[in-house]
């Protein structure tokens, strides 16, 4: 079962990779297109060679349109694309300085009940994302520049946060049975510890 739920995380941080990778392009194309276009209309530029300043003007040569809105929309679904391989790694950041004198027992126990509360709070926040997506559909919302309907981004997000609950569950599951019987059921995390 590990071995499902693994691949199904790195696929979807892989994913969240691309689309953060493509945002990235994104915006450096349209800072770059702005700053041509500032350049374009410079006084300077526009005394010495208006013909050729015109000429590059008149391509388009400027911010892209819209980027915000793919940047707002991209960056949610990245954020919920990782999200399950941190869990599954338990790659949060932990504050430990009580609980390393503890013994390994009591931080087993204290480790499954947090990650049960995690996953009830990974749960909760896809049926919200749902239910916002429900609302965003039915009220047929888009987004100001580009016209493309809100719930896309929902949508894409909610794909992401719902495997972010099952990884959470699953997570949970294998440290209340680590809690319970002493052994270890996963791999050794590799936590953010501080």
């Amino acid at each position: 079962m590990y071995r499902i739920v693994n691949k199904l995380a790195h696929g979807f941080a892989l994913l969240g990779g691309v689309v953060l990778s493509l945002i990235i392009l994104l915006t450096c194309a349209s800072v770059l297109g702005r700053s041509i276009n500032s350049i374009l209309h410079n006084d300077w530029l526009q005394e010495v060679m208006p013909g050729i300043a015109g000429a590059l003007l008149a391509t388009g040569v400027g911010p892209v349109d819209g980027d915000f809105e793919i940047v707002e929309s991209g960056m949610a679904f990245a954020i919920f694309a990782f999200l399950p391989l941190c869990q599954l790694h338990a790659a949060h950041a932990s504050v430990d300085i009580f609980t390393s004198a503890l013994p390994v027992r009591i931080n087993q126990i204290m480790r499954a009940v947090i990650e049960a509360v995690f996953a009830g709070v990974l749960i909760l926040i896809a049926v919200q994302l749902g239910s916002g997506m429900m609302s965003k559909f039915s009220s047929g919302q888009t987004t100001f520049l580009l016209q493309f309907p809100v719930w896309w981004s929902y949508a894409a997000s909610l794909t992401g946060a719902w495997v972010a609950a099952v990884v959470g569950v699953y997570v949970a599951a294998m440290r209340m049975i680590e809690g319970l019987t002493g052994r270890a059921m996963l791999p050794s995390d590799a936590g953010a510890a501080h």
